[in-house]
């Protein structure tokens, strides 16, 4: 492994501390309305009938849970107008 001088490493850590930082997926809102759509199926089906994977409902729930908790520390809707 080649070693980076520390006079050059400098330039190269401020450059990516300097980089914005990747914007949000497109796709995370549908991937939210997919999983509560998942939840709502899965509480509605019969116990007999074919039931989604249970680590699916649970990663799902955990994406509702986080979008819940970082909806509530907002101040603005997702289109940036204030929501008060």
């Amino acid at each position: 492994m080649m070693m980076v001088p520390p006079l050059r490493a400098v330039p190269i850590v401020i450059a990516l501390l300097a980089s914005p930082a990747p914007p949000a997926r497109a796709d995370e809102r549908a991937q939210l309305n997919a999983c509560k759509a998942l939840v709502d199926r899965a509480a509605q089906s019969e116990p007999a009938s074919a039931k989604p994977d249970e680590a699916e409902i649970q990663r799902c729930r955990q994406i509702i849970r986080e979008w819940t908790l970082r909806d509530a520390r907002m101040s603005v809707d997702e289109n940036g107008r204030p929501l008060r």
